[in-house]
């Protein structure tokens, strides 16, 4: 555990922006049953927390991506989080919508993207990794060149890591979900019985098993 994964996830708890439910968990869009949820949305509300986040992505671009030229956030809570980043570091940036739009314009991708732009992408959380890797796929698709990813939150799951390795694309998490897990114990969020439950659930999320350890 990095300094930094430590104190964003002791930011994050702080805030509540972490839920967890072992014994009530969470359904998730795929139908997947978690014991967290993580809403990265509250860190907007949240002033001290929100600048040590914003900071954090600053440095995380500007360590493992220096030769960014735009920032891309993911629709809709990559799109703050990114607007923050860019100010920081003086730098332009826009964002990819879910769709295009069926009306003006028509874009998907928001602000303006020049052929071989190199690019970082902004996301608040990665789950399984599809949606980030979506919104890789239509800034390639427009002739940028996608440097990696900056994020809040990763669960570090294997079905994720792996789809992000097939793309070719590097994640960059401020934080992620063994240390939430294993901060949240040590600060009484959790009981420590629960960390194994925790990880047997990022191991395989699909597999309930974990419920019953």
């Amino acid at each position: 555990m990095t300094s930094r994964e430590v104190q964003t996830a002791r930011a994050l708890l702080k805030i509540r922006a972490v839920f967890f439910r072992p014994d009530e968990p969470f359904i998730w869009a795929s139908g997947i049953k978690s014991p967290v949820y993580c809403d990265n949305r509250l860190i907007l509300t949240a002033p001290e927390v929100r600048a040590e986040v914003e900071r954090g992505i600053a440095e995380i671009i500007s360590e493992y991506y220096p030769d960014a030229e735009v920032l891309m956030g993911t629709s809709t809570a990559g799109i703050a989080h990114a607007a923050i980043a860019a100010h920081l570091l003086n730098m332009p940036m826009g964002y990819v919508r879910s769709g295009a739009k069926d009306h003006g314009r028509k874009n998907q991708i928001e602000g303006r993207l020049e052929p071989g732009q190199k690019v970082v992408v902004v996301e608040d959380l990665i789950s399984t990794g599809g949606s980030v890797l979506e919104v890789v796929n239509v800034l390639r698709e427009a002739g940028a060149e996608v440097l990696g990813v900056a994020s809040i939150f990763t669960y570090g799951m294997e079905k994720g890591a792996l789809r992000l390795r097939e793309a070719g694309v590097q994640n960059i998490s401020l934080t992620n979900f063994d240390v939430i897990a294993r901060v949240a114990a040590e600060e009484g969020y959790i009981v420590k019985e629960d960390v194994r439950r925790l990880i047997a659930f990022r191991d395989r999320p699909d597999d309930e098993s974990w419920r019953s350890i």
